[in-house]
């Protein structure tokens, strides 16, 4: 009886060292960067740099090639979208629509024109919750929702970019995302654009995308925003006149698969 009494604490001892040595981190990370000015990338430093290269997750692509990532986050409809989308198809511009449980199930039809018009339809989440604050069982739940209504709304039966609602994440959200086959897609260029109240003027939104573009930015807009949609044929014009090319993030996971192995999980 002695030797189990000396031992138990032992056995203990042991497995929880195991258990926290398998642990990851679930410190919040509000996403944010130093932002990128006259043409240069913006920066969020190399802690996360690294962080997101662990998980194979992305925020901004070559900086030695003047390729732009076009990534919009759907919450909900404001009005906005089929005007962003008549001007995509005009100017033969590829984006990713990050959407919510909410948007599939109140705008259906604006979702499966996007994936009829060869755009990417990517998961942000189903009820949009803060996911460092949720178990990974509801962070399964919430990403499988999406997916499953997407494809019965849309046709889309791959999903495979994650967007962080309201640009969450941790250690924890990064390992369990990719343990259910997602990238996690953040973001280089962006600026408040979602305050629908306080609406500026096309030119507001002009001005801010075009200080920021750089190569390789992911830019990331709000489709409840009218400034974005009036701004944004001048802006694919006038970033096209810079040399930019868009592409889509199915062309970014080609180019960095082969320059970045762990990206194949």
């Amino acid at each position: 009886m002695k030797k189990w009494i000396l031992f138990f604490p032992v056995l203990f001892l042991m497995f929880f060292h195991a258990a926290t040595t398998h642990a990851v981190s679930n410190q919040p990370i509000h996403w944010g960067f130093k932002k990128g000015a006259n043409e240069q990338q913006a920066d969020a430093g190399e802690r996360y740099d690294k962080l997101l290269e662990k998980y194979g997750a992305f925020y901004k692509g070559s900086p030695e090639e003047k390729i732009l990532y076009l990534t919009f986050d759907n919450g909900y409809e404001n009005g906005y979208t089929a005007k962003i989308l008549d001007v995509l198809k005009k100017e033969k511009v590829p984006a990713i629509f990050f959407v919510t449980g909410h948007y599939l199930e109140s705008a259906p039809d604006l979702a499966k024109r996007m994936a009829d018009e060869g755009h990417i339809i990517g998961n942000h989440s189903w009820s949009h919750p803060d996911m460092t604050q949720i178990s990974d069982a509801k962070i399964k739940m919430e990403l499988a929702k999406v997916k499953e209504a997407t494809e019965k709304v849309t046709g889309q039966t791959n999903m495979q970019y994650l967007r962080p609602p309201r640009g969450i994440l941790s250690e924890r959200t990064l390992k369990v995302a990719q343990e259910e086959g997602y990238v996690h897609v953040l973001w280089s260029l962006a600026f408040k654009d979602w305050q629908i109240n306080q609406q500026k003027g096309w030119k507001y939104a002009y001005d801010n995308i075009m200080a920021q573009a750089h190569p390789g930015a992911v830019i990331l807009l709000h489709t409840v925003s009218k400034d974005n949609a009036d701004a944004l044929e001048k802006v694919i014009q006038d970033l096209k006149k810079r040399g930019y090319i868009f592409k889509s993030l199915d062309d970014y996971m080609l180019k960095e698969k082969v320059k970045n192995p762990i990206m194949t999980h």
